[in-house]
């Protein structure tokens, strides 16, 4: 277990996960383990480096199969072993169709249709969606699994294969830019614009818990947002905060979002 005051630096949400990633440090530190992790997100990734630079005896190594993977696998291993070497143990699940229809798929569907699998979240990582399919990143034990079973994506019928890890074809994220007016840079106020709702309908997921910003659970719906924020809400999507251009004479805040789409 970490010391008490190492969970002050984190959400009360996130004790189990840093309960877990120090048992990792811990393992490759004193017992000279390595371990694979499955995909992090960006706050667990931050999280586990945070807990193994606190050890002088653990290093980590993180990747997600391209540079500017967003969920990536961890390497954690005594600091005398040289990680470079390590098998990233990344797979890409290239997803096919004949049917016109797969250019209206997008990363929710592909996503949607491996959970529904029974795949766990944490097996997959970026997904790089085409007009005219997907390529997922995957552990490469699951692969064999997909090739027997994935038949689907939202009713249109697809194939897939397993292709290594240089055949990627990457599709850099894109983002729908928009400047608002607010009169705060409130959270709820922000994100009631982004997603055109009501403040009130805004407000009962982020105390919910079901917000996210920067990969932290954000519960205060007042908390103030800032240039790079990073803010996602399940259920209606994700959008950064691109700049805060400055104040109107009548008193409101011009900021330029990004809308992932």
């Amino acid at each position: 277990m970490p010391h008490q005051e190492i969970y002050e630096h984190f959400h009360p949400d996130e004790k189990v996960f840093v309960d877990r990633a120090w048992e990792w440090v811990n393992r490759a530190a004193e017992r000279h383990e390595t371990i694979r992790t499955d995909f992090l997100d960006p706050r667990q990734a931050h999280i586990l480096y945070t807990l193994a630079h606190r050890h002088p005896d653990a290093a980590v190594r993180l990747d997600g199969g391209n540079p500017d993977a967003e969920r990536k696998r961890a390497i954690i291993a005594p600091d005398y072993r040289p990680l470079e070497s390590e098998d990233k143990g990344i797979a890409v699940l290239d997803i096919v169709s004949d049917d016109r229809r797969v250019s209206e798929l997008d990363h929710g569907d592909y996503l949607g249709a491996l959970l529904g699998l029974g795949i766990k979240r944490d097996k997959i990582g970026d997904l790089h969606v085409r007009e005219d399919g997907c390529h997922v990143l995957i552990t490469e034990e699951i692969g064999d699994f997909l090739v027997g079973h994935m038949r689907q994506a939202q009713r249109v019928d697809v194939s897939v294969t397993v292709l290594p890890l240089s055949e990627l074809r990457e599709v850099k994220q894109t983002l729908e830019e928009q400047v608002i007016s607010v009169a705060s840079l409130r959270l709820d106020g922000i994100a009631s614009d982004v997603f055109r709702l009501s403040r009130t309908k805004i407000v009962a997921p982020i105390r919910a818990g079901r917000c996210r910003v920067n990969w932290k659970t954000e519960e205060d719906p007042s908390t103030p947002l800032r240039t790079g924020d990073l803010v996602s809400m399940k259920g209606f999507g994700r959008f950064k905060v691109l700049e805060v251009e400055g104040v109107s004479k009548s008193g409101r805040t011009r900021v330029r979002i990004g809308k992932f789409v």
